[in-house]
């Protein structure tokens, strides 16, 4: 398969640190799921803004190269920090398909409701516009979602997008990212530091530390044979769910 999105050799740096990613190189082919997993501080999500071209001020791309022939969009940790609190969500969204799609006031509100609906935001939304506060987090991260959608992504970045969810809802907005990419065939570079969502979401991962790539290859295998010490480190710091007492007698 042709890859669609090619990171050779990227290295960013600061003036206090010249290698907060260094020589990161991968790539990932239409409608894949390729997963950055590792410790906070890993350098997975300079990553991601390196792909957007977003970088923070003060960080520079000093290294390689990014290559990429179609389109990216970005689904951000924080849901609400991500939407402006002063604007009703639904006025947000069609702003964007109008921008991006070219589309009329009226038929940008139209598909931002059909958008909405489908990403299982309530039909109310329909009748009164609400403002991000108005919504719950995980509400607000599907809102999120479909702003990154409107732009009609080749690659859609997930930087943690369910960290900040519960349990429950986190289970919802996975399924539902599953979903659209089996509906919409976009690529994904997924980055968590849950190997538990990684290995359901991904059929490729690359482990980070410290801005490397320590080890990189078929989700599966990884997990089940992890060649680096800090992979098998990983794995093992999983937490197993305890055993009640009496539960083994039922």
């Amino acid at each position: 398969m042709n890859p669609i999105l090619e990171v050779e050799a990227l290295t960013l740096s600061s003036r206090a640190n010249p290698k907060l990613v260094h020589n990161v190189s991968f790539s990932i082919g239409k409608g894949e799921t390729l997963g950055l997993v590792g410790e906070s501080g890993s350098g997975k999500s300079l990553t991601l803004r390196a792909i957007l071209g977003l970088l923070p001020q003060g960080i520079e791309q000093t290294g390689g190269q990014i290559k990429s022939s179609v389109s990216s969009a970005m689904v951000f940790q924080d849901p609400r920090g991500s939407l402006d609190p002063l604007c009703p969500v639904v006025k947000q969204l069609a702003e964007v398909i109008s921008y991006r799609q070219g589309l009329s006031r009226r038929a940008s509100r139209q598909a931002a409701l059909e958008l909405l609906e489908v990403l299982g935001l309530p039909l109310s939304l329909r009748q009164k516009d609400r403002y991000p506060s108005q919504l719950s987090g995980g509400q607000c991260q599907r809102v999120v979602i479909a702003l990154a959608l409107a732009c009609k992504p080749g690659i859609l970045l997930c930087d943690e997008p369910t960290t900040a969810l519960d349990v429950t809802v986190q289970e919802q907005i996975i399924e539902t990212i599953s979903a659209l990419q089996q509906e919409l065939g976009f690529a994904m570079v997924f980055v968590t530091h849950n190997l538990a969502v990684a290995s359901a979401m991904c059929s490729r991962l690359c482990v980070m530390r410290q801005g490397q790539i320590v080890e990189q290859g078929d989700t599966l295998s990884l997990l089940q044979a992890p060649q680096d010490a800090y992979t098998q480190m990983l794995i093992n710091s999983v937490l197993s769910v305890p055993v009640l007492e009496g539960e083994e007698q039922r």
